[in-house]
């Protein structure tokens, strides 16, 4: 079993930035991949960032994130983090960590919610105009 928390979330004004942490506890050794994503209501889940956790260590970003968001890891700590860059109204969002034990043959398969076994709660992301 592994779990994972986020934190880092708040308000912030439009054009500021953030960095969300997330912290793995558990079989960590397990795991394979990390990842980020976010939601608001009424919508679905929305890819952001991943990143291998053994192997390769690639990693995979939305392509409607433009190069505002960076995901990086700390195996030491067992923590990934997501700096976020220019934020705008429309990032505000529930954003969660997830983490996945399992490896894919394509890399697509990390883009996909379904991948992650684990997650987190959330930290709210609020951006303001």
């Amino acid at each position: 079993q592994v779990r994972v928390a986020e934190s880092g979330g708040g308000l912030v004004q439009a054009g500021g930035s953030l960095r969300l942490s997330c912290v793995a506890s558990g079989r960590t050794f397990t795991t394979t991949a990390m990842a980020w994503f976010r939601q608001v209501p009424g919508k679905e889940r929305e890819f952001l960032a991943a990143i291998r956790t053994s192997g390769s260590g690639n990693i995979y970003y939305a392509d409607s994130l433009k190069g505002r968001f960076t995901i990086s890891r700390d195996s030491a700590k067992n923590t990934v983090y997501l700096q976020m860059d220019s934020l705008s109204p429309e990032d505000t969002a529930l954003y969660y960590c997830a983490a996945s034990s399992l490896t894919y043959p394509s890399d697509r398969y990390y883009r996909a919610v379904r991948t992650y076994s684990y997650w987190g709660q959330g930290t709210q992301v609020t951006v303001s105009s």
